[in-house]
């Protein structure tokens, strides 16, 4: 087995993978078009119940306005909006007493591809928190349509600010929202209490009914909508969404969080939701600003009649560190390897994270960082992959005597195998050498793969030509879509396909056995199906493979023409041929194998 056909073994590998990972993350034209007629239908079903609602807030004010005061909630139901804005280093938050709840929150360090702020709750979509309390004999009505008592800011000495809205009854039953903002924190308390509990809440129960939408905040909608999916802590153990629609909850739920490639809203519950379900769509088109929208209904109960429930909104970055310390499993919202991909954390975790924070902390180019984690990875995999090299070289150094066997065993393939093999063993070369590089491509492409798509801090940093780090640069914009590729051009995708291509081309020409086709044609099917898969990545993947690729062939180059002596190879050869000889077991049962093979055609050949 030649060193190319490792190296292609090796790269089919990596190949099936990716189709494997694509084909999981994305969805196919039936799929989308049930996601369009579930959206549909999820659609036609809120506008009637909000059309249902409207008529009895209408009858309910004509009842207001008439004196019949048979509610007890007169002013909540014909009160006016209004709003409070409140700001610490990292947030922004426009509270409304409509609710009692944040209506706007905006990320004042993260900008938008058109430079304004990055707005995660948005008051011109659909966003809204919202459970039934009993407003009269069978009468109910949804918190998020009644209006509390304006509210005021409260101020302690060290930056903390305290926003209480109070929603009172002539009955005596109350119920209170307060929200604790802490400097230099996206987190934010939300504390429920309740006064006659029993009266407001049918058996002391909370059904929180949490619609968000959310809308895209990177240049290119494709590639966020890809990454977009709902994440969630049950039981202590953490789960997500993605290409399925619907979720129940059977077992307690710690939080839930809507997220998005680099941010996400997250709703966690101090004492745990009893329950809940989750539907999800996202959006169909590509031409839409919209990524996709989330129900999420969860239960709690309240544990006596009069009670506070502890609540914590996370309105913020997908940052591991920030996430770690705020929640249980929440730093598994940054997809750093998941599922079958599971393997790949630990080398994020352990080893890819600490040395890009460690670059990141020298050198204030973020491209730079990458070429110097580059150079990092491939000096702690050299070992490995200089012997293999080495190897490599040495099978060149043997093609004039492979070439005297071939014209010695006249075609027959299973007899040149066999004499390949003993030759590699009297030179004492590894032919399985060539596969080592390819295989360890493997959990590192995955590893770097997760890590550059979740990656904040690369969102808007520029290197070179490109504007953005964390997508793919665009040097020609097409004007028109070709299939599998899209309507651009990458430059760093077409410059890592080219290294990869040069790459091949040199395993090509240490090959002991150029008669196979498949063999001849694998560079330039290879390239074409990265070329694929490449255009796509984030810059800063393809950049990393651009310096990885270029750092491959200056090695080979070097081992080649300045390490390898083949004269010396040649006369070692010459040397072990007089030594005894010695087969290990496992090349004995291999020319075993290929012997019987032989016997077999041969067999066939004669009936």
């Amino acid at each position: 087995m030649g060193m190319d056909r490792n190296t292609v073994i090796g790269f089919v590998l990596l190949g099936l993978l990716l189709f494997t990972y694509l084909f999981t993350a994305t969805k196919n034209n039936q799929q989308l078009e049930k996601q369009r007629l579930q959206q549909a239908d999820s659609l036609a079903l809120v506008k009637k119940m909000q059309e249902t609602l409207h008529e009895k807030q209408d009858s309910v004010k004509i009842k207001v306005e008439s004196g019949d005061s048979l509610t007890g909630f007169n002013k909540a139901i014909g009160g006016s909006e209004k709003l409070l804005t409140v700001e610490n280093d990292l947030l922004k938050i426009v509270f409304s007493n409509k609710g009692g709840q944040p209506k706007e929150v905006v990320l004042k360090h993260f900008k938008l591809y058109d430079s304004s702020l990055v707005q995660l709750v948005d008051s011109s979509l659909s966003n809204r928190l919202s459970y039934p309390i009993n407003t009269g004999v069978n009468q109910t009505a949804q918190i998020a349509d009644l209006y509390f008592n304006e509210a005021s800011v409260e101020k302690s000495a060290d930056g903390t600010q305290t926003i209480t809205y109070s929603l009172p009854a002539p009955s005596g039953e109350s119920i209170e929202h307060q929200f604790v903002l802490h400097p230099n924190s996206y987190l934010i308390d939300w504390n429920l209490t309740a006064t006659s509990a029993n009266q407001l809440f049918s058996q002391n129960n909370l059904n929180l009914d949490w619609h968000s939408e959310m809308k895209k905040t990177q240049t290119y909608v494709y590639y966020e909508k890809r990454l977009t999916n709902i994440c969630f802590s049950t039981d202590n153990d953490f789960d997500y969404i993605s290409s399925k629609t619907e979720k129940t909850f059977e077992k307690p739920v710690q939080w839930v969080a809507v997220v998005q490639q680099f941010f996400n809203r997250t709703l966690i519950a101090k004492n745990n939701f009893e329950g809940g379900e989750i539907h999800w769509l996202r959006e169909a088109s590509d031409t839409s600003s919209l990524l996709g929208s989330a129900d999420v209904r969860l239960q709690a109960k309240l544990p006596g009649n009069a009670s506070t429930l502890n609540f914590q909104w996370y309105f913020g970055p997908n940052d591991y560190y920030i996430l770690k310390k705020t929640g249980s499993h929440m730093d598994r919202i940054v997809d750093l390897g998941r599922d079958m991909y599971s393997f790949v954390r630990p080398i994020n975790t352990y080893i890819i994270m600490p040395v890009f924070n460690f670059f990141r902390n020298l050198v204030s180019s973020y491209g730079i960082v990458i070429l110097l984690l580059t150079l990092f990875i491939r000096l702690l995999t050299s070992p490995l992959v200089y012997s293999s090299y080495l190897s490599g070289a040495k099978m060149k150094a043997l093609r004039p005597e492979i070439e005297v066997i071939r014209k010695k065993v006249n075609g027959d393939q299973q007899q040149l195998g066999v004499e390949q093999m003993k030759l590699f063993r009297e030179a004492g070369v590894n032919p399985l050498g060539g596969c080592i590089p390819a295989l360890l491509q493997i959990p590192i492409f995955f590893a770097l793969f997760s890590f550059f798509n979740s990656n904040v801090a690369l969102r808007g940093q520029p290197f070179l030509w490109a504007h953005d780090l964390s997508i793919y640069d665009v040097v020609v914009k097409m004007g028109f879509t070709i299939p599998a590729y899209g309507d651009h051009i990458s430059l760093f995708a077409t410059l890592a396909v080219i290294t990869s291509f040069l790459i091949s081309l040199y395993g090509m020409s240490m090959t002991p056995d150029q008669s196979n086709p498949a063999m001849k044609y694998m560079p330039y099917i290879m390239p074409v199906m990265l070329l694929l898969f490449f255009n796509r990545l984030p810059a800063a993947l393809t950049w990393y493979y651009t310096v990885s690729n270029l750092i491959t062939l200056i090695l080979q180059f070097v081992i080649q023409n300045y390490i390898i002596d083949h004269d010396k190879i040649l006369a070692k050869l010459q040397a072990n041929r007089t030594k005894p000889k010695t087969k290990p077991k496992w090349q004995e049962r291999f020319e075993q194998m290929q012997e019987t093979q032989k016997k077999i055609q041969q067999s066939k050949g004669k009936n």
